[in-house]
């Protein structure tokens, strides 16, 4: 029951109709026993300042942000953490001490759904394909979990290398133009895929990354971070080569939890969270 005491959180972005995170984020509110409560709101781009000043008028705890919003509200806010600042984008805002804090979760919610898998990453060889907001995202989480390299596969390498520019003094990394036998070889070695691209996302079934996955020598991990569908046609191909394949919701379902943990300083069921998604 919502009471004069109920901590509002939520999230807001533009279209917001199809957002997840209420589902999700009220369920870990239920499971926790907190009084707190989850909405989604509409928040178009020319109203956004207003809508943060406004959302610390009434005493939010904090909220998820979403597109188009992840980088304008960078601005409004008094500060962010290191990987929000590494990542270029914010997804979580916490309002505390008349202060407004922002955070990304968005690379140790990708991290933590590998090693809930006990997937190996320090030392290791991953190919990412796909160089936006979210393909920054991986990179980051991969670098402070000890990637040894990485090769981005793109169709347009020049428009990778800003990317590359920002993390190359962090490990080995380089673009490639994903059509080429020079990064398709380079698959022989990894033991981590990427697919960071829309490819393959509803409604668009049938599309997916161009991957020889006879020049795969191992049994390695397939990851896609879409997950409607749950398995695209990317990881169907995985799955039938012997590999072994995750889609984005354990990802989305970790994001979530780690903005949970900074909202209330508890970090919740997140079976129960991907249960619901």
């Amino acid at each position: 029951m919502l009471t004069g005491k109920t901590k509002n959180i939520g999230v807001i972005g533009c279209p917001i109709e199809h957002s997840l995170s209420p589902l999700m984020q009220n369920i870990a509110i239920t499971d926790s026993g907190l009084d707190y409560a989850y909405t989604a709101m509409l928040v178009h781009p020319h109203k956004l300042k207003e809508a943060i000043k406004g959302l610390q008028a009434l005493n939010y705890r904090g909220v998820n942000v979403t597109i188009p919003h992840k980088i304008e509200v960078i601005p409004l806010l008094d500060e962010i953490d290191e990987n929000a600042k590494m990542i270029g984008a914010v997804n979580t805002i916490l309002f505390e001490d008349n202060l407004i804090k922002g955070f990304n979760t968005d690379a140790s919610g990708f991290i933590n759904s590998l090693y809930n898998h006990k997937v190996k990453i320090k030392d290791e060889q991953a190919v990412l394909l796909g160089a936006g907001g979210a393909a920054r995202a991986v990179i980051w989480g991969l670098i402070k979990a000890g990637i040894k390299s990485i090769v981005i596969g793109v169709r347009n390498p020049l428009k990778a290398q800003p990317l590359v520019d920002a993390f190359k003094d962090y490990l080995a990394i380089e673009a490639q133009d994903w059509t080429t036998d020079a990064f398709q070889s380079k698959l022989t070695d990894m033991s981590l895929l990427i697919n960071a691209t829309p490819l393959g996302m509803h409604p668009n079934l049938e599309e997916k990354p161009p991957i020889q996955w006879n020049k795969i020598k191992n049994r390695i991990v397939v990851y896609d971070l879409i997950y409607n569908p749950s398995i695209t046609k990317f990881l169907s191909e995985a799955q039938q080569n012997g590999h072994k394949i995750m889609n984005g919701a354990e990802m989305l379902v970790e994001q979530g939890a780690e903005s949970f943990k900074i909202w209330t300083g508890i970090m919740p069921n997140t079976k129960k969270m991907l249960q619901v998604l």
